[in-house]
């Protein structure tokens, strides 16, 4: 069974559940490099991407579908 066939018969709560769940997994992601790059060798090569502002975006927007869609994939 391919993904898509899978989430072709998904209710709209399962699919803001796993819509959230890749948000937090891109969260972790955006605070893992975050910590890279305060931890840098180089203090002068700082970067451009405001790591900061892109995990707590998207580890609210994760949390929020999250908590929307949980509780009605939970009830069926």
């Amino acid at each position: 069974m391919k993904l898509p066939d899978v989430l072709l018969f998904a209710s709209d709560a399962e699919v803001a559940a796993l819509a959230g769940a890749a948000s937090l997994v891109l969260a972790i992601g955006c605070l893992l490099m975050e910590r890279r790059r305060v931890k840098r060798a180089a203090i002068d090569r700082v970067g451009w991407v405001p790591w900061t502002g892109l995990f707590l975006m998207f580890a609210v927007v994760g949390g929020g579908l999250i908590a929307l869609g949980l509780p009605a994939w939970i009830r069926g």
